[in-house]
C-alpha cells in the first residue's frame, strides 16, 4: 500500500470514527442504566477469556457495565481489562493517556501481560470502544486452558464478545498452524469490523482486532 493510500485510509477511518462515536454519545445521553439491550455478559475469569465487554456498543458498555456518560482513566482501564477478559492482577506496564482526534476526546489504554499485549481506544463520552488490537502468545494457549470448540462454538465465542451479532453474519474458516487447528474469521456489525483468530483446542481468541469498517 502506498503512502498516499495509507493517508486516505486513515482519513476515512477517522471520519467514520467521529460519526459513530458522536452517535453513540447521543444514545448514551438519552438512556439510563438497565434500559439497554444486550445482556448475558460473562464475568472475566483468570486468563484472556475474551468474552467480557462489547467493542463498539456504547449502550451495553455505559449502562450494563455501570459506566455513566463520561469515563475517567480508571473506568477506561477497567473497561479495557473486562473486554479483553484479563484480570487486573495479570496486567503490568499499564498506560492510560488522554488524546483527541477530530474534536473527540479518547483514552488510549495500553497494558501488557505475560501472554500478550493489549491496546484500546475508548471514547471519553459514552465509553464506546472505538478501536482494539491485541494478541495472545500461542505458546500460552494450553497453559491458560479452556474447552475445545467446533465451528458453531467458535461463532458462539464471537457472539458472546459482540452481543447482538448474528451467527449467520460471522464469516469463519478453518486454518492449520504447525499442526494446531484454529478458526479465522471476520464480522461486520454496526459501524465496526472485527477480525479474529480462535484456538479450536481451548476456545481462546488469540488475535482480535476491532476497527471502523472502510
Amino acid at each position: 500500500m502506498s503512502v498516499s493510500d495509507k493517508k486516505d485510509r486513515e482519513k476515512l477511518r477517522k471520519s467514520l470514527w467521529a460519526t459513530a462515536v458522536l452517535w453513540g454519545a447521543v444514545l448514551a445521553a438519552g438512556c439510563t442504566a438497565g434500559s439497554f439491550a444486550g445482556t448475558g455478559e460473562e464475568t472475566a475469569a483468570a486468563g484472556p477469556t475474551g468474552t467480557a465487554g462489547t467493542v463498539g456498543s456504547t449502550e451495553t458498555i455505559a449502562a450494563e457495565d455501570g459506566y455513566s456518560g463520561q469515563m475517567n482513566e480508571d473506568s477506561a482501564l477497567e473497561l479495557a481489562l473486562q473486554n479483553a477478559g484479563v484480570p487486573e492482577t495479570d496486567a503490568y506496564n499499564i498506560k492510560v493517556e488522554s488524546d483527541r482526534e477530530n474534536d473527540i476526546s479518547i483514552y488510549q489504554v495500553e497494558f501488557e501481560t505475560d501472554y500478550g499485549d493489549y491496546d484500546f481506544e475508548i471514547a471519553v463520552i459514552g465509553g464506546a470502544i472505538v478501536g482494539a488490537d491485541y494478541g495472545v502468545d500461542e505458546q500460552w494457549l494450553d497453559a491458560l486452558g479452556g474447552n475445545p470448540v467446533d465451528m458453531d462454538g467458535a461463532r458462539a465465542v464471537v457472539q458472546s464478545k459482540v452481543p447482538g451479532s448474528s451467527a449467520e453474519k460471522i464469516q469463519l474458516w478453518e486454518e492449520n498452524r504447525d499442526g494446531r487447528e484454529c478458526y479465522e474469521g471476520e464480522l461486520y456489525f454496526g459501524s465496526m469490523k472485527y477480525e479474529f483468530e480462535i484456538d479450536s483446542q481451548t476456545g481462546i481468541i488469540f488475535d482480535w482486532n476491532a476497527d471502523f469498517r472502510e
